[in-house]
């Protein structure tokens, strides 16, 4: 009796897109400990992606451009074979802007493994069943201006205010209420120590919530 040899599944090529390399530090640290099933190819900070990847995980924090926009770009690129979104909430609140032209979104209140768990069922076109275990932002660790105390949704309003977005241009982007911008923005302006957004933009400038430009391979 012939004994076949077990079949062995490559990992997935996945490269992390967002606008700063922190959080892509932050994301790949994430997948280290799951090298076996995931090989995170490139870090990509506004940059195209360069080597062929099964799927292209785009994060929108502190992204100033419109996530349809950003999907479609990655879309278009012959060495992206998917495009996931990682974004806040879950349920309907994944279902806005473009993505649905996404192959699919994973909320940033999964823990690593049922992150990777995610991606796999993604790659493979199964339906996704997958529930946060919290609502809280699990994902990278860290972001600009966490070290200054800084949540994650604040961090990302003000890389927008940085960059000169309006408080409805921010809350067109977050999928947030513009009385939720303004109340981030509120909290924010107390644990940064200013008053004015002009002051809330040097701030920014000083503290990394400028967009990065880099390409870094893994």
């Amino acid at each position: 009796m012939t004994t076949r040899p077990p079949v062995t599944t490559a990992p997935l090529r996945v490269a992390l897109v967002n606008d700063y390399e922190l959080v892509l530090r932050g994301l790949a640290q994430m997948f280290s400990p799951y090298r076996d099933r995931i090989t995170v190819v490139e870090l990509n900070a506004r940059m195209p992606v360069s080597r062929p990847v099964d799927i292209a995980l785009y994060d929108p924090h502190g992204r100033a451009q419109s996530e349809q926009h950003a999907v479609d770009e990655l879309m278009s690129q012959r060495t992206v074979g998917k495009v996931v979104v990682y974004g806040w909430g879950s349920g309907s609140e994944l279902d806005h802007g473009g993505r649905h032209r996404a192959a699919g979104v994973l909320s940033k209140g999964l823990g690593a493994q049922q992150l990777v768990d995610g991606l796999e069922r993604i790659h493979r076109g199964t339906p996704l069943e997958l529930t946060p275990t919290q609502r809280e932002h699990r994902g990278s660790s860290e972001w600009p201006g966490r070290r200054e105390g800084l949540t994650p949704r604040e961090s990302e309003i003000i890389a927008l205010i940085t960059q000169g977005l309006s408080n409805q241009a921010i809350a067109d982007l977050t999928y947030l209420s513009i009385n939720s911008v303004k109340s981030y923005i509120r909290t924010a302006y107390r644990r940064m120590n200013v008053t004015s957004r002009s002051q809330a933009v040097l701030w920014g400038v000083q503290h990394g919530l400028e967009p990065d430009r880099a390409r870094i391979a893994s």
